[in-house]
């Protein structure tokens, strides 16, 4: 598939999101895996068909490379109880005067934890992966959070640029300031985590792991949207259209996260420097290209909810 292609897709599906992804409460549990005890028939026939599907395209046959990064050179669980914490210290602080940051700092927070209690349950095959994978990925965000705070302003991504700015400058809805920033962590950020922690481990590769998170995702959605709405911004989750919503979303996320394998993918087989620069160029202007699109469609006037944030912020 050209980039061409690639970007339609992907700017076809962020429209579908953004139209319709304040979701309702999540009919599974914590543990399901999205499968036919699913009790909603449509997320029960849609989301397993769009993982059988994803199944068929196998990852490519790459070799195992060691892990030479320095964050949780261990691999314990050590490592995301770390990233947890400054991940509630930040949110704290956020909280307190109402930032517009406070909407994705919380989401990823949810997710991080969801990840940690995921990893010691042992749902997935390679724990220590997984904890490097998570890690690797904190420390991007905390990096480009920490510079832009810092009044750095050039040299950051485009698709953070766009999202730290529309925080800053607090004209989005909150379902807008969450969008952008996953767009920038997932879209732009999660392809170089993947490649610099490695594709493939001694037992093979590791994208069954990748694939298996997917399932986890779907029961986060509900809780995550609500406490946004009770905490930052209650129009967060105003759209309410059953399960329609949670199922779009979960296919659009399969979406997001083969493209950011395959992207991983592509760095890891590019082995010149003008070679890896092509496919860091396609990898921005693909999270540019939809951070665009949505900060043109979810701008709001946040006067509604920074009243309501005011109010109701520092509950947790």
């Amino acid at each position: 598939m050209t980039l061409l292609r690639r970007t339609s897709a992907s700017l076809l599906a962020t429209v579908l999101l953004t139209a319709g992804l304040g979701v309702s409460a999540p009919r599974a549990t914590a543990d399901d895996t999205g499968g036919s005890g699913d009790p909603d028939p449509v997320r029960g026939l849609v989301l397993p068909t769009f993982d059988t599907l994803i199944t068929l395209f196998a990852p490519l046959p790459l070799p195992e490379a060691p892990y030479a990064g320095k964050a949780c050179v261990t691999g314990t669980d050590a490592c995301i109880d770390e990233v947890v914490d400054r991940m509630e210290v930040r949110l704290d602080r956020l909280s307190t005067s109402c930032a517009h940051s406070s909407i994705f700092s919380l989401a990823y927070l949810r997710v991080t934890e969801n990840v940690r209690d995921a990893v010691r349950s042992g749902y997935f095959e390679d724990r220590t992966w997984l904890n490097r994978v998570d890690v690797v990925f904190a420390e991007l965000y905390f990096d480009v959070t920490s510079k832009w705070e810092s009044g750095q302003r050039t040299g950051l991504p485009r698709a953070w640029q766009i999202a730290l700015k529309a925080e800053e400058d607090r004209t989005m809805s909150g379902l807008g300031n969450f969008m952008l920033a996953m767009n920038a962590h997932i879209n732009r950020d999660f392809p170089h985590v993947l490649a610099e922690v490695g594709l493939t481990g001694p037992k093979g590769s590791h994208k069954a792991d990748h694939n298996r998170y997917n399932n986890r995702l779907d029961t986060l959605y509900g809780p995550v949207f609500a406490e946004e709405a009770r905490r930052f911004d209650p129009s967060f989750d105003d759209i309410d259209a059953g399960t329609l919503e949670e199922t779009a979303a979960g296919v659009i996320m399969r979406g997001w996260r083969e493209m950011v394998w395959r992207h991983a993918e592509a760095l890891t087989l590019a082995k010149t420097p003008a070679a890896r620069r092509l496919v860091e160029q396609e990898i921005e202007l693909y999270s540019t290209v939809q951070a665009q699109l949505i900060r043109t469609l979810l701008v709001a006037q946040p006067a509604k909810r920074d009243a309501w944030c005011a109010a109701h912020g520092r509950d947790d």
